[in-house]
């Protein structure tokens, strides 16, 4: 069987604020198949995961066009219930007094945080304690997001992108700012959440972030396709080395990887 894509983008061109990113990209992510899209600042990665988001848009031109989930149209409510997202831009939305519950509710209303109007029904409620059990999130219940740390910050996002048991879970640079062992904990929940059924479209500059289970390579350079192929064929000292402008080694250990200098 032919695998079924999340996301079609043909001949794309957009524009991240002034900046054109994107001049006519084009790429196809597929359900079932763990992917990241690794590059340097600048790459267009961001931008990528605001077309998935639909934060922006391609630019109308003849030949182009975006799919999700094979439509060419999306209702975003529904969107936000098959993909779910992780990202430091969200992060900085959340009112640092808020609970931590909430945080993982709001994903319920595809909110930032809980508003007067939102009422979470028992079953909402039954549903983010079991999910916050399941990721060791419990105990920070009642806590205040802007007293937490980063890694639990980063935690109670990826609950907060799961409530709806998402097809697709877009992971943008989850590692970042993060100490090793929140950085450890997260790659061993990212392993756990690999098996789960939820394709795992992980984004970031961060080779060490590369789990085992990731299946695909894609590399952005200034906003070109520069590789795309299984992990092993792609993620090379040379290929590397020409993606981020640096002589870099690569060594690998137990599915992981690291770079030296080169």
């Amino acid at each position: 069987m032919s695998p079924t894509p999340y996301l079609e983008l043909e001949g794309v061109a957009a524009h991240l604020g002034e900046r054109r990113v994107f001049d006519n990209l084009s790429l196809r992510l597929n359900l079932g198949e763990h992917t990241v899209v690794l590059g340097p600042n600048g790459a267009g990665k961001s931008a990528l995961v605001k077309l998935i988001s639909r934060e922006i848009y391609p630019v109308v031109q003849q030949g182009s066009s975006l799919r999700l989930f094979g439509d060419r149209t999306v209702n975003l409510w529904q969107l936000r219930q098959r993909i779910g997202l992780v990202s430091s831009d969200l992060e900085r939305l959340y009112n640092p007094a808020v609970r931590a519950t909430d945080v993982v509710l709001s994903g319920c209303f595809g909110s930032v945080g809980i508003g007067r109007s939102q009422n979470p029904t028992p079953a909402m409620q039954q549903q983010v304690a079991e999910l916050m059990e399941q990721l060791g999130l419990l105990e920070l219940a009642t806590e205040r997001f802007g007293q937490l740390s980063e890694g639990q910050r980063r935690r109670l996002l990826i609950a907060r992108a799961l409530v709806h048991k998402p097809d697709v879970l877009v992971l943008d640079e989850p590692t970042n700012a993060l100490d090793l062992k929140a950085r450890h904990q997260l790659l061993e929940l990212m392993r756990q959440l690999s098996s789960s059924g939820t394709t795992l479209l992980l984004v970031t500059h961060q080779i060490e972030a590369v789990i085992p289970e990731i299946q695909r390579c894609v590399m952005l350079k200034a906003g070109e396709l520069m590789a795309d192929g299984p992990c092993h064929h792609v993620l090379t000292s040379a290929k590397l080395s020409n993606l981020f402008e640096t002589p870099l080694q690569l060594l690998e250990a137990n599915g992981y990887r690291q770079v030296l200098p080169g």
